[in-house]
This record gives C-alpha cells, sequence and structure tokens, in this order.
C-alpha cells in the first residue's frame, strides 16, 4: 500500500471560520487517522490569503492584508485544534517556502510555452475570484455565488489550459472514479465537451498577491492557491514530495470543483507531474434549503456547537447525518436525536453497563475468555471499516460499527449475565463479560478516527496498556484484551442533553 495523502481545500480567510470548514477538516482527519493506523499517511490543511477579497476586507479593517491574515490564523488553528484535528503540516500562501514554488512554476511553464502574454477582457466576480464569460453568467450576475461581477481590462499572462482539453476528456473517460461524486464528474465533463478556454492568471491592477517574477502584476490566486498542495511537500525535489505525491484524495467543496479537476491537473502536466488519485467535491451543510454562507447570514458557530455537544459528539453527527457528497440539512434537533440515542443510549450505556457489571461480579477484573464464538461473527469487521472510510463511505462505515454496538447491547439483554450471576454459571458469565471488554476494546479502535477523544476515554476505563492508535491488521483480533486486565470505570461517556424548548 503506497503512502496516503489527503488535503483539504485551503480556506480563503476573508472572515472568521463556520461549521462547514469544520466539516470538511473532519472529513480529511479521519481519512488520515484511519490511513495511520495501516501505514505511513500525511494529511495537509492552511489557509488561502491572497487576492482582492482579501485586500478589500483588510482595508475595511484599517489593517494592511497581511496584518488582517496574521490576525485570523489563531481562529482557524484553534478551530482545528477544538475539534481535535491531526494535521500534518498547516500552510499560508504568504509564507515563502509557498512564494518560492508558485513563482518557480510560473518561470517553468513561461519558458515551456504553457504561459504566455495576451490580453484580457472580460467579467470578474470579486468575492469568487473567478474570472467569466458573458456566456457563463445568469441575469449578468456570477454563475457561483449570484453576486455582481465587474468588466476587466488588461495585459495579463495566460496559461494554455485549452491545450490540455483532450487529454483532460480522454482521462475522465479512462479514470470515471477519479472525480466524486458521479454528479460533479458529468457537470465537469459537460464543461470539457464545450471546450476550455485559456486562463488568465496574472492580475496588472493588483498589488496583494506572489509578485510575477520579472514582470508586472501579481499571480491570480486561483493558480497561486492550487500549488500549495506541492508547496507544502517540497516540490519538485524534496522528499516528502517524492514519497506522498501523487495525493491519495484532495477533499474540496463541490463549488470549486472547475479549478480542482480541470485547470489543476492540468497544470500539473504542464509541470511534468501525475494528476492526483482522487478530486472528492463534498455537498453543503444547508439551513432550511439554502447553502450556509457567510453573504446570507446563515453560518453556524463551530466553536458555540463545540461547547454544547462536544467535538467528538459532532464529528459524529456530521459524517453519520448523510452520506458523504450530498446536501444535508443542519439543525439542533437533530444534533441532540443522534446525541442521546447513538451515543448516549447505545454506546455510552454498553460502556456504563458493562465495566458496571465486571465491577459488581469480577472486581473490575477482565475474566477469562469463552470459544472466541462471538468474535468469529465480527472477524471481517475491521477490513470492512476500512474498506468504507478509504471508499469516502464514512455513514456506511459508522453503521458497520454499530452492528458491534447493537450486537454486544443484544447479548447483555438475551443472555442476562445478572441470571447466570444468580444461578452460578460462573463460565459463562466469564466468557459473556470478556465478550463486552473485547468488543469495547474493538469500538475504541474503530471509533477512534472518529471520535479520538471519547475513544480515549473508552480505552483509558478498559484499562489497556498498548497505545489505541496502532496497526489494525495485528491489534484487531479477537482475544487482544488480556485477562486479569483491571478495569476503572470513569465519568459517563455521553452525558444525556435536554432539547432546547423552541
Amino acid at each position: 500500500m503506497r503512502p496516503f495523502y489527503v488535503t483539504t481545500p485551503i480556506y480563503y480567510i476573508s472572515g472568521n471560520p463556520h461549521i462547514g470548514h469544520a466539516y470538511t477538516t473532519i472529513v480529511a482527519d479521519v481519512l488520515a487517522r484511519t490511513a495511520r493506523a495501516h501505514g505511513p499517511a500525511y494529511f495537509l490543511t492552511g489557509t488561502d490569503e491572497h487576492g482582492q477579497k482579501v485586500a478589500d476586507a483588510a482595508a475595511a479593517a484599517g489593517k494592511s492584508p497581511q496584518q488582517w491574515c496574521d490576525d485570523l490564523i489563531p481562529r482557524w488553528q484553534s478551530l482545528f485544534e477544538r475539534y481535535n484535528v491531526s494535521y500534518d503540516d498547516f500552510i499560508r500562501t504568504t509564507q515563502p517556502r509557498h512564494e518560492r514554488v508558485v513563482q518557480t512554476v510560473f518561470e517553468r511553464l513561461r519558458e515551456s510555452g504553457d504561459v504566455y502574454l495576451g490580453k484580457y477582457e472580460g467579467w470578474y466576480c470579486v468575492p469568487d475570484e473567478t474570472f467569466w464569460l458573458e456566456s457563463k453568467l445568469v441575469d449578468g450576475k456570477c454563475p457561483t455565488c449570484g453576486r455582481p461581477v465587474q468588466w476587466l481590462s488588461e495585459d495579463d499572462w495566460f496559461f494554455r489550459l485549452s491545450k490540455y482539453n483532450d487529454r483532460l476528456k480522454q482521462y475522465f473517460i479512462d479514470h470515471p472514479q477519479w472525480v466524486r461524486p458521479r454528479a460533479v464528474y458529468n457537470e465537469m465533463m459537460a464543461l470539457l465537451e464545450d471546450g476550455l478556454d485559456d486562463l488568465s492568471i496574472t492580475r496588472t491592477n493588483l498589488s496583494w498577491g506572489i509578485p510575477v517574477p520579472n514582470a508586472d502584476g501579481v499571480i491570480y490566486v486561483w493558480f497561486d492557491a492550487l500549488l500549495n498542495y506541492i508547496s507544502a511537500l517540497g516540490w519538485p525535489e524534496g522528499e516528502k514530495f517524492k514519497t506522498f505525491w501523487p495525493a491519495s484524495v484532495q477533499l474540496i467543496g463541490k463549488e470549486i470543483a472547475r479549478f480542482h479537476t480541470l485547470i489543476w491537473p492540468a497544470i500539473l502536466w504542464a509541470l511534468g507531474e501525475d494528476a492526483p488519485g482522487t478530486v472528492f467535491a463534498h455537498g453543503w451543510i444547508t439551513i432550511e434549503g439554502a447553502k450556509m454562507s457567510k453573504s446570507l447570514g446563515n453560518v453556524v458557530d463551530p466553536f458555540a456547537l463545540a461547547e454544547r455537544f462536544g467535538a467528538d459528539a459532532m464529528r459524529y453527527f456530521l459524517l453519520r447525518e448523510a452520506p458523504f457528497g450530498s446536501d444535508f440539512s443542519y439543525s439542533e434537533e437533530k444534533i441532540v436525536q443522534r446525541y442521546n440515542s447513538d451515543l448516549g443510549n447505545d454506546l455510552g450505556n454498553l460502556l456504563q453497563r458493562s465495566l458496571a457489571m465486571l465491577d459488581k461480579y469480577r472486581s473490575g477484573l477482565v475474566p477469562q475468555p469463552g470459544n472466541g464464538a462471538f468474535g468469529e461473527q465480527f472477524a471481517d469487521l475491521p477490513k470492512r471499516v476500512h474498506a468504507l472510510i478509504t471508499d469516502l463511505q464514512f455513514r456506511d462505515a459508522l453503521e458497520a460499527i454499530w452492528e458491534l454496538v447493537s450486537a454486544l447491547n443484544r447479548a447483555i439483554d438475551e443472555r442476562k449475565p445478572w441470571v447466570l450471576f444468580k444461578e452460578g454459571r460462573q463460565t459463562e458469565l466469564d466468557a459473556l463479560l470478556y465478550d463486552l471488554c473485547e468488543g469495547l476494546r474493538w469500538l475504541a479502535m474503530l471509533l477512534h478516527p472518529f471520535m479520538p477523544e471519547r475513544s480515549r476515554i473508552i480505552w483509558k476505563q478498559l484499562g489497556t496498556s498498548e497505545p489505541i492508535d496502532v496497526n489494525w491488521e495485528q491489534a484487531l483480533r479477537w482475544g487482544g484484551i488480556a485477562s486479569g486486565t483491571q478495569t476503572a470505570r470513569g465519568e459517563t461517556l455521553f452525558p444525556r442533553i435536554e432539547a432546547v424548548a423552541t
């Protein structure tokens, strides 16, 4: 298995983060944590800090663009810390390591003829930092965000995107799973059928950006931003680049699919590099059917949600609520329902009941195992969960894990340990109590990518000595918890939450 490299989009730093930013980053974290349990992995996130929108926001705040960005960075990094995100690198497009790579790429493509000087005249959307043809506008406005566009006329440098149209089309045909979900694949194929125009990649009327080498102007923010995925790895000769490129999975919102699935692979090919393995354009979190966005004023504060429900409960909700890739609606009522039912009643009560009975009947010591028949039922579960996560089917992965949660709860109800104790059937009682402890050990490991904080609490209460994030293939074999292990009941895993009256 080759080393795993996952990226989030670098987030445009025009304000504070919302729950949608946390959503994408949590997904990347689940992928990275799962990959680390099977081999080498690298996880990149960061911020996109150039462009007109940042310059305008900084001016409105009476700050320089650099100061504006510097002041916001701690807020973004604290969000990821609050949600237990384990990124390996946080890149900023204002960092010298990134600027060097962008200018090197520009010069290399200019020398090869893939970048040439021309004249741009057309429409430009400042909020999205996107150029648009007249034919693509909707009622004279940006087709992506619906806001007004402005006319630009300037001498710019262009990337020969049209040169790669046929190669892109054939690549889509030969690799039907490289852009997901299918609706986004089909949308991008339609753009290729229409034909791609060359892309203006500089701005002469803007000063906030990476300077064009040996020419006027700055490099267009989207050309600049896409290169972060390789600048963070030390392209072209860095050891990390040699180890981890091409990326295994690049996560994006569906509104930026065109940049990542048409422009990005063309740039890579122009440099002689491979395209990423998979680009997944996920859906939106909606409120009353509308996309969550700052411009609509309907963003949800991710810090407040973590404070009310806990970071791990929010991680669980976001990945269990809907198939990854589709839009889904948010409400606190839905979160409370998932929290109390799945996490409180199913998982939390399982831990509490199991360790309480172990305390009562065996002084908290893990007894001798039975014949292992229970474990045989779930022998393939780790491989199934790994395959589902790797395929970005997070809801299905959690449902598979919950098969074990349900089976353990059912074993308590059907085998009635209190009756076994009363009737003196000690061997049967020991076998059941062992299965409960071993099942909880499996659950802690399988849930660790999804709920790293709460799974460690399960781990601690079980009294196991090895690390929780060891290799699944070696550790997830039934019978791993040693007889005689001293368990220690502790805090309630998910204390019940009452719904807020409306």
